[in-house]
């Protein structure tokens, strides 16, 4: 196929186009800057632009960009810019992709389980209501953003992603070095769950999001049986062996977060209900697999 990408070099991007590009399959990447060649095509998603000619013939669409929820403090400018960066992109891939005399038959859009909220220790899966806070209402609007691809009958997939387990970035990747220099530990009482995904899963949950007709939607991107913090500490500490004597407080998390220690310390216990009911076999669904994987 001829699959077209956003955020192709993020975490999930790099090895999304890896893995479709070995097995022959045609990619395209959106990028911000003039193309270096054919297999790659002009947009700006803060102007709402996108080079729409280049997108024709492709069958499939990933669409995975957007400024790094965790990446900086939440200063009211830089929640501005992780809103935007998605709602904007969002508009105008779809309207861009609705436009096209013959547009791709699937379109996935990239979404979060941070539509839940905080669940505490209440299981939730695809059926469950959004919570409320900023993650909630982001989550809410840049799925609805798609719009104009549903309307054009497209069918759209929202993978709602958890925790990627990986060494190469994202909130886990800044885990692997603390853990690895003994300075790793639970936060705050470890009692939160984490809904994790290894790096791998993620991916081939991606490409079966795209190869299922019968999915559309949303689809929690999440392994069969999330864990508390207090489990991840224990299970880094396992196959890393090294010792995980140092739990930081809530209150130093708060003071070096701010909002976002909110959805730190914030617990949610999400299944991938959908993806499972579809026939997705995971390869490493605990979560001493997923670490053990990225490693």
């Amino acid at each position: 196929m001829r699959i077209a990408v956003t955020g192709s070099t993020g975490l999930i991007g790099t090895a999304l186009v890896r893995s479709l590009r070995a097995d022959g399959h045609e990619v395209v990447r959106l990028v911000r800057r003039a193309p270096a060649g054919p297999d790659e095509i002009r947009w700006d998603p803060a102007l709402q632009r996108v080079e729409a000619g280049g997108l024709r013939g492709c069958e499939a669409v990933v669409h995975l960009a957007g400024a790094g929820i965790g990446d900086r403090r939440w200063t009211a400018e830089y929640k501005r810019q992780i809103r935007d960066s998605r709602l904007l992109g969002t508009s105008a891939l779809a309207e861009a992709l609705a436009s096209l005399d013959e547009p791709p038959r699937v379109l996935v859009s990239g979404s979060a389980i941070g539509y839940y909220g905080d669940t505490g220790d209440r299981a939730v899966d695809e059926t469950a209501p959004p919570g409320y806070g900023f993650l909630p209402t982001l989550c809410v609007e840049w799925e609805a953003a798609a719009a104009a691809a549903q309307e054009a009958g497209i069918r759209t997939v929202f993978p709602r992603t958890g925790l990627v387990v990986a060494r190469g970035g994202g909130a886990w990747g800044r885990l692997f070095p603390l853990f690895r220099a003994g300075l790793g530990g639970r936060l705050g009482d470890g009692s939160q769950y984490w809904s994790f995904i290894a790096l791998h899963d993620h991916v081939a949950a991606l490409r079966h999001l795209i190869d299922t007709e019968a999915l559309e939607g949303p689809v929690n991107l999440t392994a069969p049986e999330p864990v508390t913090n207090r489990e991840v500490t224990a299970a880094m500490g396992r196959v890393l062996h090294r010792p995980t004597p140092l739990p930081v407080p809530a209150a130093a998390l708060k003071l070096a977060l701010g909002e976002l220690s909110g959805d730190v310390l914030g617990s949610q216990r999400v299944l991938p209900r959908r993806l499972l009911d579809s026939g997705f076999a995971f390869a490493f669904p605990t979560v001493d697999e997923a670490v053990a994987a990225a490693v």
